[in-house]
């Protein structure tokens, strides 16, 4: 069980690279919640919160793998960060290719 874990970590690390990628530039590339569902474009922002969530999914599964790695107020400022930058970008660049 842990190595199938270990490879939907793997998928799910693998699938925030586009979804982060496209998000951060301001291009709008499918995510489940379009119309139709992974066919139609999402906008950057819900790319990067996609990507982003992916991202958390793969680090918290990997963590639970690993438990010498754990949570720290440190690792959590970081993520705001993260989070913060890229919604950022998503909305910046979103606006600027638009134009």
């Amino acid at each position: 069980m842990a190595y199938i874990m270990l490879v939907i970590a793997g998928m799910l690390f693998c699938n925030c690279i586009p979804h982060l990628s496209c998000g951060v530039s301001g291009t709008a590339f499918p995510t489940p919640f379009a119309k139709p569902r992974g066919v139609g474009n999402s906008p950057p922002w819900a790319n990067f919160i996609w990507g982003a969530s992916n991202l958390f999914a793969a680090t918290l599964i990997s963590i639970r793998r690993f438990p010498s790695v754990q949570i720290m107020p440190d690792l959590v400022a970081l993520a705001t960060g993260f989070l913060l930058a890229g919604i950022y970008l998503s909305l910046h660049f979103g606006r600027v290719r638009k134009q």
